[in-house]
């Protein structure tokens, strides 16, 4: 097995319908152009408010990628 180094990166994603959602348009975003793509932490969830109601959440996720050799 050979030794790697990692790197992370923190973004944060939002959707009007999950947490879930929130955290798959952060990674996919990411993706386009962070290549290997190994893990995410999620660091923190908040919510935007809009006419006194849940407008839509955001997550903030560290994201961990391999660099390359």
């Amino acid at each position: 097995m050979a030794n790697h180094v990692y790197k992370q990166v923190e973004i944060t994603g939002s959707s009007e319908k999950s947490i879930e959602e929130a955290v798959q348009v952060a990674l996919a975003k990411a993706a386009e152009s962070i290549h290997n793509l190994g893990w995410f932490e999620v660091t923190d969830i908040r919510g935007h408010i809009a006419d006194q109601r849940m407008g839509h959440w955001q997550v903030t996720v560290k994201v961990g990628f391999t660099l390359d050799d």
